[in-house]
């Protein structure tokens, strides 16, 4: 078991939050943050109903989850802090201090640690949490306004998305130092890393464009052009397909790694945001600002297959996994 669900850390939880339903069991749970509520919505993707509705801090603007499926982490961006919620009772359990205006984070896969991206022209940091302590362990100078942030599949790397210094900080985790920096396109608003460990996919946002970074070599090896505004984007389970929000577009696109040409465009609800997949690859599930839902994709026939309700101004999302994957 990770730390992320260790009995010192369960021990040291304080109740900051509640529940509407009852806990979250045997499916994936989709946890959305909805920015203008204060809340996250959990939806239960075996019947994409609300599950539970948890008080947050203020503005929750983006969700990682931990690879044991026991803590999901929300990054409040007004409050500078994280809520952690206790994903078998549905309910926000900790609340740690971050840096200036907390946008993106992601977990590491042993659970040990979060790394927080500070949007804070003035910090220009990522945090570093120690999960098991609930408490900040190291600060790390990136570059301006970091955004998105990706772990390697090995763990010895994260990826971090700045803003508005058009690059991608590469942090080496045993150190916590940055071992590299890659020039991109405008505004590159998130990362994600394939399966295999070898590129990282940024999208920009001010260029319409995803790019694809070779890891050994830390440089640009191609470019596709996107929606109007990318903005977050995953890669399916096998590496085969990664799917980008286009916010302006009210799209996602498809591209095929193999070739890196966009193979398909899905129509969305108004001002998507975020995406992520269930453990098996066979669904997205979409944010949508200004729509105020989620859109769910099944990813056999790209279609939008069924629209949930959510809070005010959906953006951040992550799916727990059910007890028998994890």
């Amino acid at each position: 078991m990770s730390v992320c669900g260790s009995a010192a850390f369960c021990a040291a939880l304080v109740l900051s939050g509640f529940s509407s339903t009852e806990p979250a069991q045997a499916a994936p749970f989709a946890y959305v943050a909805n920015t203008d509520s204060n809340t996250v919505s959990v939806i239960d993707t075996a019947t994409n109903a609300i599950a539970a509705t948890i008080r947050v801090g203020k503005a929750p603007v983006a969700v990682a989850v931990c690879p044991d499926g026991t803590r999901v982490y929300v990054a409040n961006q007004n409050d500078h802090t994280l809520s952690v919620i206790d994903t078998a009772a549905n309910k926000a359990v900790a609340t740690i201090s971050a840096g200036r205006f907390p946008v993106g984070l992601a977990v590491t896969p042993d659970g040990a640690r979060v790394y927080v991206a500070n949007f804070s022209i003035a910090s220009q940091t990522v945090s570093v949490i120690d999960t098991a302590a609930k408490t900040r362990t190291a600060t790390i100078s990136v570059g301006t306004s970091p955004n998105g942030v990706a772990v390697a599949p090995d763990g010895k790397h994260v990826f971090v998305a700045n803003a508005v210094s058009n690059t991608v900080s590469q942090i080496a985790t045993p150190s916590n130092t940055v071992v590299g920096t890659a020039g991109v396109g405008k505004s590159p608003l998130a990362v994600a890393v394939t399966p295999d460990g070898k590129h990282v996919y940024v999208a920009n946002a001010a260029s319409n464009t995803v790019e694809v970074i070779d890891i050994a070599s830390n440089t640009v090896r191609d470019a596709v052009r996107a929606g109007r505004r990318p903005v977050a984007l995953v890669i399916m389970p096998d590496g085969e397909h990664v799917y980008v929000v286009n916010e302006f577009s009210n799209t996602v696109s498809v591209i095929a790694t193999d070739t890196n040409i966009i193979s398909g465009s899905i129509a969305v609800g108004a001002k998507p945001m975020g995406i992520a997949l269930t453990p098996d690859g066979t669904r997205a599930y979409v944010t949508n600002r200004v729509a105020k839902t989620v859109s769910v994709i099944d990813t056999a026939t790209n279609l939008v297959t069924a629209t949930v309700p959510v809070g005010a101004s959906p953006q951040g999302i992550g799916i727990v996994p059910p007890p028998s994957k994890r």
